[in-house]
């Protein structure tokens, strides 16, 4: 399985503050907007991932991330020229998917939830063709909405709707097979002149093969691409953390539970940045003495604990 981050894009809804920055470098609360969905396709299991961004801007994601050893991964990067659609993103990473199956999501989006990483592991293991994640809503003209049968199989999907078939937004989080790059480069462009991910995903629908996981009320997505959202979402990350006293989405805790890296190379990450609450809380979880128990007891982590040990 291989993972797809798509951070391209202009930002303008998040002008001024983007007009000199991509706006998946801007922080959610104490860390970049990035490291939230490169979190989720860890957690996933998924060690290979790609970033597909601007040419102005993949020299700046290398710099905050680099080829991802420093995480026990590897990432490759994908210039995006222009906006012309989510599934734009199959084609460009043609080569980096092969014959593999591919789990793409939006630099944008934001999960959270008690038992969402089994969820969207045992998603990735069972999947077979097409998988999209629902997520009750109250406006959902606003979104593309799926509707399924009591199989979780969809029977329509359709984009912000007037008169919604049910109440379930698509997220941007997707799973499909290889066959999307192909299903991808014969989609024609929509009246406003990109690739449409619903009409891939209906492509998957004729062939009675999308699959719809359901997000519960015990989860939160938060898409942060406004700046009502952005602070939103940061204010949903502080509060959290400063309750439950673990940090969302930290890219070293999460490496340093799957075994990607070890308890040195964490410690040293966080006297890095020792000045910082970021690096204090590293370098706790380094110092302790039953690293390994803690994981153990913390099994209903919402964000890292419900990674099976293997």
């Amino acid at each position: 399985m291989k993972g797809i981050i798509l951070a391209g894009g202009s930002g303008t809804r998040l002008s001024p503050s983007t007009d000199s920055m991509n706006k998946h470098l801007l922080p959610v609360y104490d860390k970049p907007m990035i490291y939230y969905p490169l979190s989720v396709l860890m957690l996933g299991g998924i060690k290979e991932v790609m970033i597909i961004s601007t040419p102005e801007d993949i020299a700046r994601f290398e710099m905050l991330l680099g080829d991802g050893s420093a995480l026990g991964i590897q990432i490759a990067y994908q210039e995006q020229t222009e906006p012309k659609g989510i599934p734009e993103a199959f084609i460009l990473a043609e080569d980096f998917i092969g014959k593999d199956d591919v789990t793409l999501i939006l630099a944008d989006n934001i999960f959270f939830g008690q038992g969402f990483t089994t969820l969207l592991r045992n998603a990735i293991k069972n999947h077979k063709h097409a998988t999209v994640f629902g997520y009750r809503v109250k406006d959902a003209e606003r979104f593309g909405v799926v509707e399924f049968d009591h199989h979780q199989k969809a029977i329509s999907i359709e984009e912000k709707p007037e008169d919604p078939k049910s109440d379930f937004a698509v997220t941007g989080l997707y799973i499909y097979d290889s066959r999307a790059v192909q299903i991808a480069k014969k989609l024609k462009p929509s009246e406003r002149g990109e690739l449409e991910i619903t009409d891939l995903n209906k492509e998957y629908l004729k062939w009675n093969q999308l699959h719809v996981e359901l997000l519960g009320r015990g989860f939160a997505w938060m898409d942060a691409g406004t700046q009502e959202s952005l602070f939103d979402a940061a204010e949903f990350i502080k509060t959290t953390q400063q309750r439950q006293g673990f940090k969302i989405a930290c890219l070293e805790e999460i490496a340093f539970y799957l075994g990607y890296i070890s308890r040195e190379v964490l410690h040293e990450k966080g006297k890095s940045m020792e000045k910082t609450d970021y690096g204090q809380y590293l370098m706790e979880i380094a110092n302790r003495k039953h690293s390994q128990q803690y994981w153990d007891t913390i099994d209903h982590h919402p964000m890292l604990g419900l990674v099976e040990n293997e």
